[in-house]
């Protein structure tokens, strides 16, 4: 078998049914829509049923999305222990680095694992836990 002998299965493609093009088609006047009411008139919303209540509006409404809440870029001390001693870790870095995606309202550095180096960090939140650690490895916490 090669390339050019492959064929579609029979019956995978067929043609399109183009209603409404004179009674010879058979689907000539009415189009299979049979004769009059709310179907043949192509009337019917999406989500309608028929007067019954609509599933969007049988549901409960729950929660509540803040519009004005800040999103951060995480990361973890453990994560920093990828720069020298005496480096000044900025959002920028990071970001650069690959660390983050995007800076997006800010930088958090959280506390999960352990930090070996000495560093200047510099991010617009700190942990409790983080700071600590950081300060602990002899380093010390900015924020912007």
């Amino acid at each position: 078998m090669r390339l050019h002998d492959i064929r579609r299965p029979k019956g995978a493609v067929t043609k399109r049914k183009r209603v409404g093009r004179g009674h010879g088609s058979g689907w000539g006047k009415t189009s299979g829509r049979g004769q009059k009411g709310q179907k043949a008139r192509n009337t019917v919303k999406r989500g309608f049923e028929g007067g019954q209540m609509p599933l969007q509006r049988r549901l409960p409404k729950v929660g509540f999305r803040n519009p004005f809440r800040k999103e951060f870029a995480y990361v973890n001390v453990r994560d920093l222990n990828r720069f020298e001693d005496g480096t000044e870790v900025t959002p920028a870095l990071l970001l650069e680095q690959g660390l983050i995606k995007k800076i997006k309202d800010g930088v958090k550095i959280l506390g999960k694992g352990e930090l070996e180096r000495r560093l200047v960090v510099v991010a617009h939140r700190v942990s409790k836990g983080a700071r600590e650690k950081i300060e602990a490895a002899g380093g010390q916490v900015k924020e912007v």
